[in-house]
């Protein structure tokens, strides 16, 4: 049942991170090939970072499933698109459940291998973010974790409270799952619709670089 969930949770992060990349993809009107490639690197990016970090094989190399579920995924949205009116909602939607989702599949991966929980917390984030960071590079856009939403930071609180839930609280480890991927969508939810922001340590000047 646990490794059921899991890979449910795989399957869940993998369309959402490649309907975020191909609804990216076509806001800047890509045609299907760069959608599909944006699509691609949105949903394997994070894990691919992560996996070359623990020094294991690259999940998506060894998983023809994975690359087919992106495939179908891309195609999907590209002929949705048609019905889609608001492109920067659907963006939004997708990709808030697909940081919850990896974050959690990043820490669990840490868990695994026995890595310190502090670091876990890092590969979960490191997982939910960037395959984000490598679609907004190749979009020509700044980053979201740079910008002032709220994005990173749902992930480490997301990571802490995961391993705090499992190992003080007595909840079953499906429920901690649901509760986090849950919690970091509500951040990411909450921060932009009231501008929450990190603080800054600098004023505003426009003299100064973009």
């Amino acid at each position: 049942m646990h490794e059921q969930f899991n890979f449910a949770i795989e399957v869940l992060g993998t369309i959402a991170f490649s309907m975020s990349g191909s609804f990216a993809a076509m806001q800047k009107r890509l045609d299907p090939f760069g959608v599909l490639i944006i699509a691609f690197v949105t949903s394997v990016g994070g894990g691919t970072v992560r996996d070359l970090l623990l020094d294991i094989p690259v999940f998506w190399m060894h998983d023809i499933l994975m690359c087919t579920l992106i495939l179908v995924t891309s195609i999907f949205s590209m002929i949705f698109k048609s019905l889609e009116k608001n492109f920067k909602v659907t963006l939004f939607i997708f990709d808030s459940f697909g940081l919850g989702l990896f974050t959690i599949i990043g820490v669990q991966k840490g868990l695994n291998a026995g890595i310190h929980p502090m670091i876990c917390i890092a590969l979960g984030t490191i997982t939910g973010c960037f395959g984000g960071i490598i679609r907004d590079i190749l979009l020509n856009r700044i980053p979201l974790i740079f910008r002032k939403e709220i994005y990173a930071t749902a992930c480490i609180v997301g990571g802490a409270a995961f391993l705090l839930m499992t190992k003080y609280t007595p909840l079953s480890y499906t429920f901690v799952q649901i509760f986090t991927i849950l919690l970091i969508v509500a951040i990411r939810t909450l921060a932009v619709k009231y501008q929450w922001q990190m603080p800054k340590f600098y004023g505003y000047d426009q003299n100064s670089e973009m």
